[in-house]
């Protein structure tokens, strides 16, 4: 059995849904219970901030997917693999970010780095994704592209390699359900296939409406301002440096998901494709 945290979000609902399609046993872990779950997907409620909630659930496992929803800094990693292990779950992926590697500097990504350091030390069989820029952040302006058909965003002309959330689902699901051993102590950097700046999605979202879509350039005060309704003000400062200054290895596009899936990753014009209506 393969058991799936985060199973709601933009990447555990595909990936439960290809596991399912695979033919895995799998059982789905939220906070809350969810709608449409695929036939035969067990749910179980959880909380990673309570280690013990995530006993029933992985009874019986052989696999788990982590998903550390925003820093995991209220977390604690040696509690949860503790709780794993005793199950008997023996393989863990777990869904960091880039920015664990490339910002070792950064607070906001402190309690990422201690999950991939605890889980390399658990002596369980391990690997750790490490996506970039999802291409989904582009829901953050749904509402002003429905209604005045605009993205307002800073740093219009930088861009970054965004991944699609379903091609993060893919890997993992290729990495759970790969029981040869191949992906075991892999470090995995995820992205999209070109870089992609906030202006070039205004236009891809554009394409992908039949409309056009309108780019107005933020300061980065203003960007600040509007983050920090709801970021804490150090994961506010880190995604303003990482789209505002981005390093040479967050502007290139890794061949990871190539390597693993054995096709290119999808490029953002094919997500806003994908969620046209949405945006319409």
């Amino acid at each position: 059995m393969i058991v799936v945290t985060g199973a709601t979000g933009n990447v555990g609902r595909p990936l439960v849904q290809a596991l399912a399609e695979a033919g895995e046993q799998v059982t789905a872990v939220s906070r809350h219970t969810p709608e449409g779950l695929p036939t035969g997907v067990l749910h179980r409620v959880a909380d990673l901030a309570e280690p013990a909630s995530l006993e029933p659930a992985l009874a019986g496992a052989e696999a788990l997917h982590l998903l550390i929803a925003g820093s995991g800094a209220e977390l604690d990693p040696q509690a949860l693999l503790g709780v794993a292990k005793a199950a008997g779950v023996r393989r863990v992926v777990l869904q960091s970010s880039q920015a664990a590697g490339t910002r070792p500097g950064l607070a906001s990504h402190d309690g990422l780095r201690g999950f991939e350091a605890a889980l390399r030390a658990s002596g369980l069989e391990w690997t750790v994704l490490r996506p970039g820029g999802f291409a989904s952040n582009a829901f953050l302006w749904l509402e002003s592209v429905r209604a005045h058909r605009t993205v307002a965003a800073p740093f219009g002309e930088v861009g970054l390699p965004l991944v699609d959330p379903a091609d993060i689902a893919a890997v993992a699901a290729a990495v759970l359900t790969d029981r040869s051993g191949a992906h075991a102590g892999r470090t995995y950097q995820l992205t999209g296939p070109a870089a992609v700046s906030p202006r070039e999605q205004a236009e891809a979202l554009g394409a992908a409406i039949g409309e056009p879509v309108h780019f107005v350039d933020l300061s980065r005060e203003q960007a600040r301002e509007h983050l920090a309704r709801f970021l804490p003000p150090t994961v506010v400062d880190g995604t303003l440096a990482i789209l505002g200054e981005p390093t040479a290895e967050e502007q290139r596009p890794s061949p990871d998901v190539q390597a693993v899936l054995g096709r290119a990753p999808q490029p953002f014009t094919a997500w806003a494709r994908r969620h046209a209506a949405a945006f319409r």
